[in-house]
């Protein structure tokens, strides 16, 4: 199985860039983990926000396959405990699911049709987060769930 995180916009801050590599690096001995950056959308002084929701999702559309099973991170989605979700990755896993997407949306979420192509979403928190945070949040929770499936000491309850 592969995961990848789809994202709008670059991470500006270093001490946020530097964890975010952090736990990729150390994903690598678990799983194919992929960041992809999708451009910030141009010109968002001059759209509304209905209208940058939309040319967000055609950004992200160019991202994703058919087959991809798509999951949304929002905060109004299920909320997991660590080894919830490492369970809920490992179900995928089990059934034979070949390409996790998970998509964090712009400041004003997702466009309807990125939402109807879903197959679920995840809530991080109730709470609101910068989406470069989100990114780190995400990131380490991913590789916290790897650390659980193999039993090691990571993890503590």
């Amino acid at each position: 199985m592969k995961i990848t995180l789809l994202c709008i916009g670059k991470t500006d801050d270093k001490f946020i860039q530097d964890g975010i590599d952090k736990y990729l690096k150390r994903l690598k001995h678990y799983i194919n983990f992929n960041l992809n950056i999708v451009p910030d959308v141009k010109n968002v002084k001059n759209l509304s926000e209905a209208q940058q929701k939309e040319r967000e999702g055609e950004l992200f559309n160019k991202y994703i396959q058919p087959t991809d099973y798509i999951i949304l991170l929002d905060e109004r989605g299920k909320n997991y405990s660590s080894i919830e979700f490492s369970s809920f990755i490992e179900k995928k896993m089990i059934s034979s699911v070949q390409h996790m997407v998970f998509l964090i949306g712009g400041p004003y979420g997702f466009a309807e049709n990125i939402k109807q192509r879903a197959n679920s979403s995840v809530s991080l928190s109730r709470m609101t987060f910068s989406h470069q945070m989100v990114r780190l949040f995400f990131i380490e929770q991913v590789y916290r769930a790897f650390t659980i499936m193999k039993g090691e000491p990571y993890h503590h309850e």
